[in-house]
């Protein structure tokens, strides 16, 4: 049996998902080699130097290795992890199908449609290379590596079993591509789209001072849900990552309408993650923070509406 420990190892994208995986994997594969990163904000051109530098010194703290550019990520690695935004998942298989030798391994966890997926699959198995798209179910953070992912594609069974040689949670679940997306991708619509109702529905009724008796008759409908605590967790991921999850989104949109439906919700969540994205940015939430209850994000919103509307 291969010793996945001598592996070596690629990450792109340099962000909470990517530096999960690097963090949680460096110690496992080849320490002659090291984990390697890439990421634009490591690159020397990149715009913003103040984001340029945290980004050198979070890859120098955790004691991974920065590549200069995406070719130099691929080279010699055995593995190359994808964790972009979904806007920016074909554009990376692009780029690392230049690159890519025969026989290495690319991992694609991007919220991106099954079409998507398969487009990316079809650039890097052209070259020889194998593609196995991932579905990752659930927020990275409270699991890091241990994160539930289900995979796709012919190499899938295999990538599942080095995954779990690293702690991992993978579970292969077809070997034809886009089963494991359209998971990811129906879950979302549903995840996301609860989250943008919550926003909606729990800040319209703070204005109206009916939240204690909405609240009651959605307990007596579905007791199983702690709405309070629900309400301000759904709040708080929307508020810290709604950029993010808007693009996501926009993959699920284009989920549905590859199968011939118009994708009115998908959309329609989009836009409102996006919009609180935009208030976030705007820093309209500036006195909130992970732990806050739901009140204080509602009120933090109820107050912009009433200040532009003045």
């Amino acid at each position: 049996m291969e010793d996945f420990s001598k592996w070596r190892i690629g990450v792109i994208g340099f962000g909470e998902v990517g530096k999960t995986f690097a963090r949680g994997w460096k110690d496992q594969v080849n320490s002659d080699h090291g984990m390697k990163v890439w990421d634009l904000k490591l690159s020397a051109d990149f715009e913003d130097p103040k984001t340029h530098q945290a980004a050198l010194l979070s890859a120098k703290e955790m004691g991974v290795i920065h590549a200069a550019n995406c070719a130099q990520l691929v080279h010699g690695v055995n593995l190359i992890v994808s964790c972009v935004t979904a806007s920016n998942t074909l554009a990376v298989a692009k780029e690392v199908s230049e690159t890519i030798q025969p026989g290495q391994f690319f991992i694609d966890l991007n919220s991106a449609s099954p079409g998507t997926k398969q487009a990316c699959a079809a650039l890097i198995d052209a070259k020889g290379a194998h593609y196995v798209e991932a579905g990752v179910m659930t927020s990275v953070p409270p699991y890091g590596i241990k994160v539930p992912m289900l995979l796709g594609g012919a190499k899938a069974q295999f990538l599942a079993g080095v995954i779990q040689s690293y702690g991992g949670d993978a579970k292969a679940v077809s070997e034809k591509l886009g089963v494991a997306s359209a998971i990811k991708m129906c879950r979302s619509i549903m995840i996301k789209g609860l989250e943008s109702l919550v926003i909606e529905s729990y800040t319209t009724a703070r204005h109206y001072g009916v939240e204690e008796a909405m609240l009651a008759t959605l307990k007596e409908t579905m007791p199983g849900i702690d709405w309070v605590e629900q309400g301000a967790y759904l709040f708080s991921r929307v508020v810290q990552h709604g950029k993010r999850r808007a693009e996501e989104m926009r993959e699920s949109a284009v989920t549905v309408a590859e199968t011939g439906a118009t994708p009115f919700m998908a959309k329609a969540i989009a836009e409102k993650q996006d919009w609180v994205a935009q208030l976030a940015s705007q820093g309209v939430f500036t006195n909130t923070h992970a732990q806050s209850p739901w009140q204080e994000y509602a009120d933090a919103l109820i107050a912009h509406l009433d200040q532009k509307a003045s």
